[in-house]
Order: C-alpha cells, then structure tokens, then sequence
C-alpha cells in the first residue's frame, strides 16, 4: 500500500485502523486529546478509582496528538490543522466520534463559556474523568443529569466513590432505548441500594449558581431544587460532523457512508460513532470496532492483486454494562428490540432476592431482542443467536433459551 491515508480521529476507531491496516501502510492519525488512544468504555471504572488511566490504553499506534483538524481542502486533499500545519492525503477517513449534548438550561452555556458555573462536567473523555475526579470526595452533593447508559455508569462510579448522588431522568424509566420497565426498576433498586436517589418523569430547567459562580443547585420543571455540588451532564451524544459539513459531504444525523463506508467523495471514508451507515448512527464500540476492520479490508483491497473488495453490511450491536464491586456488582446485557408485538413469544425469568432477570422475545423463528440483569451466563449464545439471525431449532423449547448455555 503506498498511499497517503490520513485519519482523523485517535479514538476507539481510528486506532482501530491504523492497527488493522499494518505497518506496511503509510497512515498519520491526527488525535485532537493528548491522551494516547484509550478504551472509552471503561471511563467509568477509571472515575470509580478501580482503574488508573494506564490501565484503559489501547494498544500503541502512532498518533499526532494535541492536533485538531480545522478544515478539509477536497480539491488539493489537504487536512488544515489548527497548529498552522497542513497533511496532504489520497484516502482521507473521518473518525471524528461524537460530542456529549449539552443541554440549553437555564444558566448554561458552552464549556469554557462565561455563564457556566464551575462544577458542571460533561462526562466523554479521559479529561472529563480527571476533572470529575479531582472535584468528587466522600459526602460531595452530585446530581446526574440523565438516565442512560453513560448516567447510570457515572452515577454508580460516583456513589463508589462516596458521594451523595443524585440521578434525574426525563423518561418514565432507566435506560429506556435498552431495557423494559422490569430490568430497569431492577437497576434502580441496585442504584438506590448504592444510595442513589433516582427522579424519573423529572424535566432539569436550568442550574442555579452560587455568589462566588459555582453551581449550587439543579433546577426541575416543577421549581424543585436539587442542591448540588458537582453536576455531570450524560444526556447522550451526537455525532460530530462539522468538518463534514463544511467540507460539503452528506449529512443527514452522521456522516452519510455506503457499504465500503464512503462518503460522498470517493477519496474520503468515515466511521464510528460520526458515520450513518443505511441510515443508522450506531455510537457504540462494538460497530466501530468493525467499521474499522471493514474499512481496513476496503483499503487493503484497492491494492491490484488483493482480492475482492469487502464491504460492511451492518452490525448488530449488543449493549453491555459490567461494572465490579466487592459489595454489589452489576453485570447487564441488552440486545435488539426487548419490546414485544402482538403475536410474539416471551421468556421471562426473575429472581428478586438474586436481582437476576432474563428475557428474550421470539418472533417466528427467529430471536429478535433479549435483555439479562445480574445473571449474563446465557448472554454468549444468545447473542451469537440474534447477532447471526438465524432460524432457532424447531425443537428447541424457548424455555430452555435461559439456560446457561442458551439452549443453542
């Protein structure tokens, strides 16, 4: 391979690539943090204090870091930079990630902005977990704001670390894209045996600061103040995509990408969580992981003499949230649609004393969604199961799809 690829982006994808494409490729990653790549998943057991940043690297792949690329010259296929410098590629790849969404309240604006009291933090980056760490202590009044995966995780990495947390969701429960009502008032009582103090069906307005410009409070819809010392704004993500933009590429919610994740411009690729793929933005590590590897197969393949070229046709994303503890662990899995139709078959066990629960809906014969709290020994075949999207045995009792070894 002896053209110039440039990747923007040291994150969970980029890396990714840069490894897969192998050291015969020429690759210069451009990383805006100046932290080497790392395991972002894992940011929540790094806030818990069970882990130290050293322990969440990726493996080592050159990257230009502290580099923030500012603009894309498609004509020259130059990539600006904001250090004055200029990277000159043949294939460009767009691993941009997402930002965390900041909410418009009420005596909010943008990181760093004047309006924003000290002691709100959004929780996306290793920076974001040092500052987060720094200011939590023993009894410290902490209010996360939102219930999905990140809140939850930042909640319980919070309430670990002693603090007085509280967690306010706007839905009706936790975790609404991947849990039904079951498993999530499980995981609000293993929050609330931490001492969380979980509002559901509860709209955050705005902060209320203190006079020296700190955030002293966070104010609901219904005037109800939740005095706070620290806030973590976990209201999800959005993929960032204003290079794309500005470039002139298709965007419509990510970086629109066909099966050999191809922009708009054939010399430009994206993946990961900035990328729409068949109109879906996944933002998980597990579909990142393989863009990354289908697009390191597409480069590969454009050498003559390769073989065919590859192609990524999707993935079927599993979401998994293990979280260790010498007191109460929490081990979760959640896949595909857990809601059923009319005509749908329905597995479900539980176990309140153990807090275990499990599962699945079959529609026809095939697994279309399954979600396992506090007992994940069946989530392996399981997931193989929904993940292949094959035809489940005729002679296989759906029962037995909870059994430990799924039945399969």
């Amino acid at each position: 391979m002896t053209s110039e690829i440039v990747v923007i982006g040291g994150g969970t994808a980029g890396a990714r690539l840069a490894r897969q494409l192998g050291a015969g490729a020429r690759v210069t990653v451009l990383g805006e943090e100046t932290h080497a790549p790392y395991n972002r998943v894992l940011l929540a057991e790094v806030l818990a204090g069970r882990y130290g940043p050293e322990v969440i690297a990726l493996p080592e792949v050159p990257v230009r870091r502290g580099v923030r690329a500012t603009a894309i010259d498609r004509d020259l296929r130059l990539v600006h930079c904001a250090d004055g410098t200029t990277v000159a590629y043949d294939r460009l790849v767009l691993a941009t990630g997402s930002n965390p969404v900041l909410p418009p309240l009420r005596g909010n604006g943008a990181p760093g902005a004047p309006g924003l009291p000290d002691g709100v933090h959004p929780f996306r980056t290793l920076d974001d977990c040092e500052a987060l760490s720094a200011a939590v202590g023993p009894a410290t009044r902490a209010v996360v704001v939102g219930g999905g995966l990140l809140g939850v995780s930042a909640a319980r990495a919070l309430a670990t670390r002693g603090a007085k947390v509280v967690l306010a969701q706007q839905g009706e429960h936790l975790m609404e894209r991947q849990l039904d009502v079951s498993a999530s008032g499980l995981l609000r009582a293993h929050l609330e045996l931490l001492g969380v103090e979980v509002h559901t069906e509860c709209r955050v307005r705005g902060l209320r600061s203190t006079p020296e410009g700190a955030v002293g409070a966070v104010v609901l819809a219904d005037g109800f103040a939740l005095d706070a010392e620290i806030v973590v704004l976990a209201c999800g993500v959005r993929p960032r995509v204003g290079l794309a933009v500005d470039a002139g590429l298709e965007v419509r919610r990510g970086i629109v990408v066909d099966d050999e994740l191809r922009t708009s411009d054939p010399y430009i690729h994206a993946i990961g969580d900035c990328a729409e793929h068949n109109g879906v933005v996944h933002g998980l590590a597990g579909p990142a992981l393989e863009q990354a590897d289908a697009l390191a197969s597409v480069l590969n393949a454009s050498v003559p003499g390769s073989g065919a070229t590859a192609r990524y046709t999707g993935t079927r994303a599993l979401t998994r949230l293990t979280l260790a503890s010498s007191t109460s662990p929490l081990d979760l899995a959640a896949f595909g649609d857990p809601t059923p139709r009319p005509g749908d078959d329905v597995v479900q066990l539980a176990d309140a004393t153990r807090g275990a629960y499990r599962k699945v809906v079959v529609r026809g014969d095939r697994l279309v969604g399954g979600v396992l709290l506090g007992d994940l020994a069946s989530v392996g075949a399981l997931a193989r199961a929904w993940e292949g999207d094959e035809a489940l045995p005729d002679s296989l009792p759906l029962l037995h799809l909870l059994t430990n070894d799924g039945g399969l």
